[in-house]
């Protein structure tokens, strides 16, 4: 059931659209933010608040990368793997980060703190490899000594 926090929040940005289903990556982004990912009882609540189907509202969740339909850990890194990331060091990157987490792409830390996860393009380019940690970016990251990562890291406790 949304919560009443919820429901305000996703009648606030109802009133920037004129059809109730076009709110609906606002509507998942509220919920995501309140519970930190989207549940399948999440996807029919919101579903009935926009009038339109389940499979409707699922169907966006499932195609933007960054909501999250399942639980992940407090901070999410998202490790670009993107042709320019991968030519320019991802590899090391997301290796370092599974070595270091001591997990791998797609799991949490058994503490709950990380998730780490692939994403296909971050849009930094010209500064690659990169990641995101929750919506920090962090670029050039080519030649990631481990004091640097374990001081990025250090920020997201």
């Amino acid at each position: 059931m949304l919560t009443p926090e919820e429901i305000k929040e996703i009648e606030h940005e109802l009133a920037h659209y004129e059809q109730p289903a076009a709110a609906t990556i606002e509507a998942l982004k509220i919920v995501q933010k309140h519970r930190g990912w989207v549940s399948d009882e999440a996807v029919a609540d919101i579903a009935a608040k926009l009038g339109t189907s389940p499979a409707s509202v699922d169907s966006v969740a499932t195609f933007y990368n960054l909501i999250y339909r399942r639980p992940v850990g407090r901070h999410v890194i998202h490790v670009c793997d993107s042709v320019s990331c991968w030519v320019m060091g991802q590899t090391r990157l997301s290796d370092a980060l599974q070595q270091r987490l001591g997990v791998k792409l797609g799991e949490t830390t058994t503490d709950g703190r990380f998730t780490l996860l692939p994403i296909c393009c971050l849009g930094t380019c010209d500064r690659a490899p990169a990641m995101l940690i929750d919506q920090d970016t962090h670029r050039d990251l080519e030649s990631v000594e481990d004091h640097r990562l374990d001081a990025i890291l250090e920020k997201y406790k």
